[in-house]
């Protein structure tokens, strides 16, 4: 059957970009991990990109409103969205508490945690690239979910190497809460992929 009126393909460029800019969140985070220099600027500048994120997050759902025929459905098209802005909230959330806690370095697990974020960002930004042709968008999928196992398991052992090792009780708190703040951020990691597998397995 002949389409009369097109889908629009727009969302498609809109989702690159938001997907890049949480990998550059993400990466921007893992390096201020790696060297606490000038820590408040650039916590600035991660502060910067989320905001960015929003404001991007906000034009697709705006696009959404106003588009007739869409890509794929219009559920996922809000699921992607929110889960990927919700991906750089926690990222800057994760780089607001090491000011907010007044970390002077970065324990090692945060570090590893920052790490699997930033694999699994560049993950779905390859996933979203890939979207529009249907080309090896599971497989992608797969390794997001990989990682956030892999991250479930450096939380977990962390958490337990710090009840056993810390002895300031405020000192504790702070740092199990950054921990799972950068967990959570590899949860709603796997979320977005799992709305790309549903796109995928829908349009099959």
């Amino acid at each position: 059957m002949v389409r009369i009126i097109p889908r629009e393909t727009k969302f498609f460029d809109l989702f690159a970009d938001v997907a890049s800019n949480v990998t550059d969140g993400a990466r921007l985070l893992r390096d201020i991990l790696e060297d606490f220099n000038n820590v408040p600027a650039r916590v600035e500048k991660l502060k910067a990109l989320e905001r960015r994120g929003d404001d991007m997050t906000h034009a697709i759902i705006t696009k959404l409103n106003q588009t007739f025929i869409t890509p794929f459905d219009r559920e996922d098209i809000h699921r992607l969205a929110s889960s990927l802005d919700d991906v750089l909230d926690c990222v800057n959330a994760a780089g607001q508490r090491l000011l907010l806690y007044k970390f002077h370095s970065a324990p090692p697990p945060a570090l590893e945690l920052a790490g699997i974020i930033v694999r699994q960002s560049e993950e779905l930004n390859e996933a979203v690239c890939m979207l529009e042709k249907n080309k090896h968008v599971l497989e992608h999928c797969v390794e997001i979910n990989r990682l956030e196992n892999e991250a479930d398991r450096v939380c977990r052992e962390a958490v337990g190497r710090l009840f056993e090792q810390e002895k300031d009780p405020i000192a504790l708190i702070k740092t199990k809460e950054l921990y799972e703040v950068l967990e959570i951020a590899t949860d709603k990691a796997e979320d977005a992929a799992n709305v790309l597998e549903a796109v995928v397995v829908k349009s099959a």
